[in-house]
């Protein structure tokens, strides 16, 4: 637990030193993105120093000759498909921030409305949506990933809504259904096991954290089909 107290301390201290740059970084939409994902490494750099929190990435085989396959040779990647991830902490944002180019994530409106961190979140393309709104959000928010998805980005989205403890299996939300079936776009299910080692509270436990990358699955796919895919090999 000490351990724990270190880092978010240490945490505390990063997101401080790192709010004037990011005020820097509102010049430009790419910049802004650079540095926020660049806070976000130096976030998981810090939970491995400190806490011994390391991650592996696993991509599903080809079925050609069982070699994994890497971002920048996946045509899935190219931002016409929904990377729909399990949500068990900070770390597999850090990690789909990274590793998917040109990412961005739906997140609830709250978040816009940190100082200088939600003006730099807003910047780089983040969507906030007011899930009270219902069927009217889904339809702008149908508007605003279309054109982000036209413009070559990739988008991440949380489908459970919310972070989940291992072993929990929260029902998912029918917003990414929607979004897939409207924007004609295949889902590329991720599932993780980070909460094992970085918990939304509680300590901290040394150990690589896994993020898995699922085979593919049409636009029309069931709900269940997807948790079943999220939930694969996931903690």
């Amino acid at each position: 637990m000490f351990r724990t107290i270190i880092f978010k301390i240490a945490s505390a201290i990063h997101f401080i030193l790192w709010a004037p740059i990011l005020l820097v970084g509102l010049v430009s939409a790419r910049l802004s993105h650079f540095l926020v994902v660049s806070c976000a490494r130096g976030l998981a750099l810090l939970a491995r120093i400190i806490c011994g929190v390391k991650y592996q990435v696993h991509f599903p085989l080809t079925e050609e000759n069982g070699i994994p396959m890497l971002p920048n040779g996946n045509s899935r990647f190219d931002g016409k498909a929904i990377i729909a991830a399990k949500h068990m902490s900070l770390l597999e944002i850090v990690v789909l921030s990274h590793v998917v180019p040109n990412a961005f994530f739906i997140c609830k409106r709250e978040i816009m409305w940190l100082p200088i961190y939600g003006w730099a979140f807003w910047r780089m393309g983040l969507l906030p949506v007011n899930r009270s709104r219902g069927k009217t959000n889904l339809k702008k928010l149908e508007h605003d990933v279309a054109k982000k998805i036209m413009d070559g980005r990739t988008l991440v989205i949380f489908p459970e809504g919310t972070r989940v403890k291992p072993g929990a299996h929260q029902p998912l939300r029918r917003g990414l259904l929607f979004l897939a079936h409207e924007l004609r776009l295949p889902i590329l299910p991720v599932g993780t096991d980070t909460g094992l080692y970085w918990p939304k509270h509680g300590k901290m436990t040394a150990g690589t954290a896994n993020i898995y990358f699922e085979p593919m699955l049409p636009c029309n796919a069931s709900l269940e089909e997807i948790t079943e895919a999220i939930n694969r090999h996931s903690a």
